[in-house]
């Protein structure tokens, strides 16, 4: 028998979205290392607790650790444009705003570069520096796409084994959330969640909608620090 799942301290388990209440049932593994199958730790840690109906949620964060698309601030070779353009990111450093550096460092602004590529960037650039001033914000990463958004920084706050450790996007997200449906015969969302909201970066169907994942995690139910909770089973309470 599967043991009860409890939510992340401070967290509520359910939420009223799509007009409908669900329950965000948290699923803690073990500390993820390098080299982990996916697949592996879904049968160890999420296959006992499904039901039929269910959703899953993953964390794109353990499918690019599974897929090895991190990699050590030390090895990513910065260009003067990830060098430039990081020092333009406001994040609030040194306030009650700060959250963390984003792509305030070259070496995610790097990673953000490659993944969208140079003249995307630069043209993603320079509709920010025209739009900023009259107050229309968020015009770079719209720009740049979901891919190149959900790349992230070395962190200090993260598990110690990951922070000094940049992450690229990962590959093929919807194959993956695809493969993961097939297999466990949940639909399946690749998400990215925290302080600013969510999003998917792979969905197994389009009928999960994106206002509906907001919605669902709009108050970050992972967390953003330790709780080592990578997978979310959604289901309908009731």
């Amino acid at each position: 028998m599967s043991t009860p799942l409890a939510p992340n301290k401070g967290k509520n388990l359910d939420i009223v979205a799509g007009g409908a209440r669900y329950l965000r049932l948290p699923i803690k593994t073990r500390l993820i290392e390098f080299g982990d199958d996916l697949f592996e730790l879904l049968v160890d840690y999420v296959e006992p607790h499904l039901q039929q109906d269910d959703m899953l949620f993953v964390s794109e964060k353990i499918v690019c650790i599974t897929q090895g698309r991190i990699i050590h601030r030390d090895d990513v070779q910065t260009s003067w444009l990830a060098r430039l353009l990081s020092g333009k990111v406001r994040n609030h450093v040194g306030t009650e705003k700060f959250r963390g550096f984003g792509h305030g460092t070259p070496p995610a602004m790097q990673l953000l570069i490659e993944e969208a590529g140079y003249p995307r960037t630069i043209f993603a650039a320079f509709i920010s520096a025209l739009t900023r001033p009259l107050g229309i914000k968020g015009a770079f990463y719209y720009l740049v796409g979901k891919q190149a958004k959900s790349i992230d920084c070395p962190m200090s706050f993260t598990l110690e084994q990951f922070k000094d450790y940049a992450k690229r996007a990962p590959e093929n997200p919807n194959g993956v959330a695809r493969k993961i449906s097939s297999r466990f015969g949940v639909e399946t969302v690749i998400v990215d969640a925290n302080y600013r909201g969510a999003f998917s970066l792979g969905k197994s169907t389009r009928a999960i909608t994106e206002k509906f994942i907001q919605e669902l995690l709009r108050d970050t139910p992972a967390g953003q620090d330790s709780e080592m909770t990578p997978f979310f089973i959604i289901r309908k309470a009731g």
